[in-house]
């Protein structure tokens, strides 16, 4: 099943969301006003339209992610390594790489990520 794309505003509160779930949807309110800035029917609005693709779930009020963030992190390195690197991973190490002062340590977790 792919997963369903979240927005970058939509991101933000996923995160809040990943953090304090399950979370009431009137709590939700409460952190969003604080942490983002958004009014109640903002919250109530990305709660609807998130339940509607299927990222959470609000039942009796209480909102739980159906998204893990994890999968949603796969999600937007596979769309972007398809967008920008045209689905190639070793392009897109490359262009990483290039651009990071990458540790000796680091360097080392990352061979061995990509021996496994």
């Amino acid at each position: 099943m792919d997963t369903p794309k979240i927005f970058e505003s939509e991101y933000r509160f996923c995160l809040i969301l990943w953090e304090h779930e399950p979370v009431t949807a009137a709590e939700l309110v409460k952190l969003c006003q604080a942490q983002l800035g958004w009014k109640r029917t903002t919250t109530y609005t990305v709660i609807k339209r998130l339940g509607e693709r299927g990222v959470v779930q609000n039942k009796d009020g209480v909102v739980t992610a159906l998204v893990s963030r994890e999968a949603a992190q796969v999600s937007e390195i596979d769309e972007l390594m398809e967008k920008k690197f045209q689905g190639s991973l070793p392009a897109f190490l490359a262009a990483f790489a290039r651009r990071q002062d990458l540790s000796e340590e680091e360097a080392e977790e990352i061979r061995r990520i990509i021996e496994k």
